[in-house]
């Protein structure tokens, strides 16, 4: 009997369990760090905006207009996820250390960064695997967005030119907001 109030005790207060979503069941390791971070468990009931990044792009000031709706949004449950990516044409040829350095220095970027990711078609990542398959198509460029409702269920996509607040990605966040 004891065994079995513990096992309920851990399924009811563990985060990962509250989390129903197949989408956000990935580890990701954090930007330049060894630690690993299960998006279901960390992110669960927050909505999410995923960000394919890189350094040395022409949407590279989007992390401003990023960093801004997270500092915008946080308190109501947005989190901004970005996923710095090499995939097109090596503008993220950077190491972490200088990924995150160049982030934070230049845009000032809090937001949750992670590992290097591939994103492109054939060699993606299974959560961009996944994302694609939601959203109908791949990231075409850097900085597409992905916009992820507190169930963990994809709600739209907006393209690497669309910038962070665009009425209709602001619009979109603020709706999800305030399911």
């Amino acid at each position: 009997m004891r065994i079995f109030l513990a096992l309920i005790i851990t399924f009811l207060i563990h985060p990962a369990f509250g989390c129903n979503s197949t989408l956000l069941d990935h580890n990701f390791r954090k930007l330049a760090a060894p630690e690993t971070v299960n998006l279901c468990a960390a992110y669960s009931g927050k909505v999410l905006l995923i960000v394919n990044t890189a350094s040395k792009c022409g949407y590279t000031p989007q992390y401003e207009g990023l960093e801004k709706l997270y500092t915008q949004y946080e308190k109501q449950g947005l989190v901004v996820l970005g996923f710095p990516s090499n995939d097109f044409m090596g503008q993220e040829p950077g190491t972490e250390a200088q990924i995150q350095e160049f982030c934070h220095l230049t845009y000032g970027v809090n937001f949750p960064m992670f590992e290097k990711t591939t994103v492109i078609k054939g060699n993606a990542h299974p959560f961009y695997v996944q994302l694609a398959e939601l959203s109908g198509t791949y990231p075409t460029w850097n900085f597409q967005k992905y916009l992820i409702d507190r169930d963990g269920k994809l709600i739209t996509h907006f393209s690497p030119h669309t910038k962070p607040f665009d009425p209709a990605v602001v619009t979109a966040i603020e709706q999800a907001l305030q399911k």
